[in-house]
């Protein structure tokens, strides 16, 4: 008999920054994504809208202020997570495209919740599935096809790097 699952509902605004065809990403090191590229961006905060949390994560993860340019769209992402008494989860991403208006790449501030070791440039070759969030992934499919789909995103394995947290 199978384990029920008990999913942890993960909600946040992400944005793609790109040039020289090159996606500006961060160094994750927390959550299911740890230690693998994922796209600048994360949960909100008591009382702050959508736009305000995208532009306030862009910066405290990479140092860049910038502008949103678009709403994207919405995706969700279901993978095995073992954390607290959950078992998966089931992450909600806004996506928008945004712009930099001011600032350059730089070491994020250390604090409590900070899950950014920096930010790069990575290119479509760069990353795969051993290296990148499925945020990545989906937002060079978007590049490439200008659409992020209607399908909720599905991965029964998934394999969370570094220690259990």
């Amino acid at each position: 008999m199978f384990a029920e699952k008990r999913y942890h509902r993960a909600f946040g605004v992400y944005g793609i920054y790109v040039e020289d065809n090159k996606l500006l990403v961060i160094n994750k090191n927390g959550g299911p994504y740890k230690y693998r590229y994922d796209l600048p961006g994360g949960s909100l905060e008591e009382g702050e809208r959508l736009t305000e949390a995208m532009v306030r994560e862009f910066k405290e993860e990479t140092g860049i202020d910038i502008a949103i340019e678009r709403s994207v769209g919405v995706i969700d992402f279901f993978l095995p997570w073992e954390w607290k008494e959950f078992t998966d989860v089931h992450h909600i991403a806004v996506y928008y495209l945004v712009r930099k208006i001011s600032g350059e790449i730089s070491i994020p501030e250390s604090f409590e919740g900070q899950d950014s070791l920096g930010a790069v440039w990575v290119g479509r070759e760069e990353i795969s599935q051993d290296n990148a969030s499925p945020l990545v992934w989906k937002a060079f499919e978007w590049l490439e096809t200008n659409h992020l789909g209607l399908q909720s995103v599905h991965y029964e394995t998934w394999e969370v790097k570094g220690p259990k947290q």
